[in-house]
């Protein structure tokens, strides 16, 4: 996590110091080209689980939102609001839930029963959807931030809409839609409560 937030730091500096007049597409095309990749590479493995860890990936954002010389007084999620950027917390989350769609519909060559295997059901499903994942449990904190078993209550608290969705873009559309009041929120501790 230090070493993509000292990254991303850097380049927000070549930014900052690069261009004088800054509005909010500008800075928008910049950062999600050149910064934000940084930041998401790769986190579906090392998804950040501690609080210190989590604001120091999103104080990047929130220093890039401040580049904006219209928003600098706003508060960041308003800042987030205007510019159309989802905080990194939702990022992740969207991540994990497009990653479980397409681990359920095959576009990996992995057993996904294995890794995600589909709770057992007795008949017709009463409540929830028809994809829902096992609960497994785990006995230590670091095996319970593992991808399998992080995006088992987030996926089973979704409609059946959403994760039957036909194609991959109709899903991402209907997540959004769900999921809309959490887009702007950075309090990971909000975040998890809504979920």
């Amino acid at each position: 996590v230090e070493k993509a937030v000292s990254k991303a730091n850097q380049l927000l500096g070549l930014i900052k110091r690069s261009f004088v007049n800054t509005d909010i597409l500008m800075i928008k095309k910049l950062y999600t080209a050149i910064v934000r990749p940084h930041l998401e590479y790769g986190n579906i493995v090392w998804h950040p689980r501690f609080k210190k860890d989590i604001d120091l990936l999103e104080n990047v954002q929130h220093r890039a939102t401040r580049l904006v010389p219209s928003l600098r007084d706003l508060h960041y999620s308003d800042r987030l609001r205007a510019m159309e950027l989802p905080s990194l917390i939702y990022r992740r989350f969207r991540g994990d839930a497009i990653e479980v769609y397409k681990y359920l519909q095959g576009k990996y060559t992995i057993d996904s029963q294995s890794l995600l295997p589909l709770a057992e059901s007795n008949g017709p499903t009463t409540r929830g959807h028809s994809l829902k994942l096992k609960k497994r449990s785990c006995k230590s904190l670091l095996r319970a931030n593992y991808f399998s078993f992080r995006v088992v209550n987030s996926w089973n608290c979704m409609p059946e809409e959403v994760v039957t969705a036909p194609s991959m873009n109709c899903f991402k559309i209907r997540f959004d839609s769900f999921w809309k009041d959490l887009v702007y929120e950075t309090d990971a501790n909000v975040f998890m409560t809504k979920i």
